[in-house]
């Protein structure tokens, strides 16, 4: 197990479940790939960015890539999911992948905007999508915790383990460590399962019962663990197990 911290909740309910939806695309079918860009720019502007096709946008965004290519790669999902593994299938240059990095970055920093945005969390919704934003696509389970003040306003997220979740792996102390660090009143637990099942497993909740009393020992109060699978996200709150 390595530790990455050295080199949803009663109050705060509401549904949890994933939505990737790609809008539909309504680009003109005709449009070949000798379109220049200030064309595809002159498209967007008459009909907005759904006037073009994925592979479009991504062009627009300095990663050339195109429709059958990115089909094989699984589409948006796929390619967002796993860059590394899709660009290497489509013998894409290592600047795409830097490029598609940052783009993924940029959504996450934006959903840790949106949580901040308020001052007090308020947002299960946003809560769950930047977990997954920050989550998904991790080939081994990755345990992070989101750190809260008395007012549940975002302090810190921080992935702490990187492993099989399990009593074994994920320490309490070094999680009561990290909320003491940040001064922490509160914190929202999250964890991946790359099999893309969100389902909690016994370990998952044994887990969380073994932090919630370590964390309670220093007065932090443990409001939801959240897991990321592909296409959902399952609150422990809405669950009734916390």
């Amino acid at each position: 197990m390595t530790d990455l911290t050295t080199p949803s909740l009663r109050s705060f309910p509401g549904p949890c479940a994933a939505r990737h939806c790609e809008a539909p695309a309504v680009y003109d079918a005709g449009a070949g790939p000798e379109d220049t860009e200030a064309e595809r720019l002159e498209r967007m502007a008459r009909g907005g960015p759904g006037a073009l096709a994925s592979h479009e946008l991504l062009a627009l965004l300095g990663v050339r890539i195109d429709a059958p290519a990115l089909a094989a790669a699984g589409g948006l999902r796929g390619l967002c999911d796993d860059p590394g593994d899709a660009l290497r299938e489509t013998r894409a240059p290592r600047e795409d992948l830097l490029r598609i990095q940052a783009l993924l970055e940029v959504h996450a920093r934006w959903m840790e905007a949106r949580l901040r945005r308020g001052g007090r969390l308020e947002s299960p919704g946003d809560t769950c999508r930047y977990a997954e934003a920050r989550l998904r696509g991790y080939r081994v389970e990755v345990f992070a915790a989101l750190f809260l003040d008395a007012r549940h306003r975002v302090i810190a997220f921080e992935p702490l383990f990187r492993g099989t979740v399990d009593g074994a792996s994920v320490h309490p102390r070094e999680v009561v460590r990290q909320a003491l660090v940040h001064n922490a009143a509160a914190v929202i637990l999250a964890h991946n399962h790359p099999s893309g099942v969100a389902e909690p497993s016994f370990a998952d909740r044994a887990v969380t019962e073994r932090l919630e009393q370590a964390l309670a020992t220093v007065d932090v109060r443990v409001l939801d663990h959240l897991v990321v699978g592909d296409g959902e996200t399952v609150s422990f709150v809405e669950r009734g197990w916390l």
